[in-house]
Formats: structure tokens, C-alpha cells, sequence
């Protein structure tokens, strides 16, 4: 039962702010943030604060929006709620051709752009062979990813026996999604709020897909052009959060489902509403990753997947009976 709210943004928007400064350390008894703010903190702690708590910060807001949008434009492309990065196979596409970048030596802007073309392969190859020009069917290419994505783990374990020994802990780490050392995070904001313009622009014609390409075409939405605009779109996002943190699985799954049981399927409300709770969502889950058994730190996307698991199996269920 969808149960709107006219205060869906504030209530957001409120939520975001709370988590980023518990994420900063608001509220601790050994460090406050706002001292550091004000300067009348130690040096110590503004090094803390800007070294290190607000770019995390920053990336777990960016990477989890990111996530959430691109499981909104998958899933309204596929017709199908279970439909999102790390299940599809892309994460894994992208994490693989990052990997390959890494395991060569090649620079940073190398390592995100082969994360770009890992995804946007892997995309297109689960299209491919899940059914051609047959999008309808959503179980066959939820199917097909699925089965993608474990080649790409393969792809993945052969990438770590080759990988220098020095440096294998990180990977994998990283590839459990890995927050503790992004990379300046900072670019990723603008990215966002143009991803998040242009699904804003195209909600009302997704809104029209989600009723089926036939009745879409009728009414005047060029279908094979929306489309590219949404794999494209979804691909580069994947890319950019693999890039930043490493493959996150079930972010993408979890926050549009949640959204669209509380604000409806509309998605002039879904799509930024999947933005700000799926980035709350990632820096919920930091937060618990790094302090749950402080001083050590757990991957973040092993809390992810602690909550997606369980969601994805009901979902599947409930499919099933359906």
C-alpha cells in the first residue's frame, strides 16, 4: 500500500543532514565537529575531520545515490523491481575492468574509465543475450545477469591470483565496497545532480515505459532513444560509485523498493526521493562499519548485503506465489 506524504522531501532532506553529522562525529564525547568548524579544536582534529570523516562522508552520500538511481532507471526499463547493478552483473563488469587497470599499474583517470566500458559491456552483454529486442521479458535477462555476474566473479578471482601480493588485502577490501580510502569524492557531486536533472527531465516518460513499450510508443515517447539515454546513464553511475568505493551490492534493490511502497511509482517523487535515502542508507551503513568493532573496520558492502539479501529472496518469493 503506497502511503504518500507531502513532506517526503523535508522529512529526506532532515534525515541526510542527522546521518552526514553522526557520519562527522556529532555527538561523540571525544570529538565534536562543530569545535573544528569554529577553530577552537586541536590540529589533530581538523586533520580528522577534513582528511578523513568528511570525504567519506561525502562518498558514501554520493556513491549510495548514485546506486539508488541507477536501480530506478534499471528497474523501469526491465519492468522488474529485482532489476539493479550488482545483481545484473554491471558492478561486476566494471569492478573487473578497474581491477585489470589497477593489476597493469595504469593512473587513476585509466582506472575509471575502464570502469565505465566494464559496465557499459556488461550492460549491453546482459541485453544481448537475455533477450535481444525482447525488454519485456524481465525474468530472462534478471536470469541472464545473474549468471553474468558470476562469470565476472570468476573474472575477478583470476585478477587476484594474477595481482601483486602487496597490494591484495586492499583489493580485497575494495571489492567487498570500501569507503575508508575514497578518492576525492568531491567530483562525484556534480555528476549526481546532473544524473539526477536529467531522470527528473525523463520522469514522465518513464512513467510511460513502466506501462509498456506499446502504450509508451503510442503516446509519443521515442522508445529505442529513452532507452540508450537510460543504459548510458545507469552504466556511467555504476562506473563512477564502482570507482569511488568498489562493487556495493543491494543498494540499488533496497531503496527504490522502499520509496516506491511509500511515495507511490511516480517518478517525478522516486527518483530524487531513491537519491537522498539511498545516499542516508550508505552513510547509515558506514557509520556502522567503522565503529560496530572499532577499532578495526568491516566493509561496507557486507552490511549492505546483510540487509539486501534477505529483501531479495522475499521479493523473489512474493514474485513467485504471484
Amino acid at each position: 500500500m503506497v502511503r504518500y506524504s507531502s513532506l517526503w522531501l523535508p522529512c529526506l532532506l532532515v534525515l541526510n543532514l542527522l546521518l552526514f553529522g553522526l557520519a562527522l562525529g556529532w555527538g561523540s564525547a571525544t570529538f565534536d565537529p562543530v569545535s573544528v568548524l569554529t577553530g577552537h579544536a586541536p590540529e589533530w582534529q581538523s586533520a580528522i575531520l577534513y582528511d578523513l570523516r568528511l570525504p567519506r562522508a561525502v562518498a558514501a552520500f554520493v556513491v549510495g545515490g548514485m546506486l539508488a538511481l541507477a536501480g530506478v532507471l534499471m528497474q523501469v526499463l526491465l519492468r522488474n523491481p529485482l532489476a539493479e547493478p550488482y545483481v545484473l552483473g554491471i558492478s561486476g563488469g566494471a569492478a573487473v575492468a578497474a581491477l585489470g587497470a589497477i593489476t597493469l599499474g595504469l593512473q587513476a583517470w585509466w582506472v575509471s574509465g575502464s570502469a565505465f566500458l566494464g559496465s557499459l559491456a556488461s550492460m549491453l552483454l546482459v541485453f544481448l543475450l537475455g533477450g535481444g529486442r525482447g525488454y519485456g521479458r524481465g525474468d530472462r535477462l534478471l536470469l541472464t545477469g545473474v549468471v553474468i555476474a558470476a562469470g565476472w566473479g570468476a573474472c575477478i578471482s583470476l585478477l587476484l591470483v594474477l595481482g601483486p601480493d602487496q597490494s591484495l588485502r586492499g583489493m580485497l577490501f575494495w571489492l567487498m565496497g570500501d569507503l575508508s580510502r575514497p578518492v576525492a569524492p568531491w567530483w562525484g557531486l556534480p555528476v549526481l545532480a546532473l544524473a539526477l536533472l536529467a531522470a527528473w527531465v525523463m520522469a514522465p516518460a518513464l512513467d510511460l515505459l513502466a506501462r509498456g513499450d506499446d502504450q509508451a510508443a503510442v503516446l509519443g515517447v521515442e522508445i529505442h532513444r529513452l532507452r540508450a539515454v537510460c543504459y548510458i546513464t545507469a552504466s556511467f553511475l555504476t562506473a563512477c560509485a564502482v570507482t569511488l568505493a568498489g562493487p556495493i551490492g543491494f543498494v540499488g534493490l533496497v531503496v527504490p523498493h522502499l520509496m516506491r511502497q511509500w511515495l507511490g511509482a511516480g517518478h517525478r517523487r522516486l527518483v530524487p526521493a531513491s537519491l537522498l535515502a539511498g545516499g542516508a542508507l550508505l552513510m547509515l551503513a558506514d557509520t556502522f562499519a567503522r565503529t560496530l568493532i572499532a577499532p578495526r573496520q568491516l566493509p561496507v558492502g557486507v552490511l549492505t548485503a546483510a540487509v539486501g539479501v534477505p529483501l531479495f529472496l522475499y521479493l523473489l518469493r512474493r514474485r513467485g506465489e504471484g
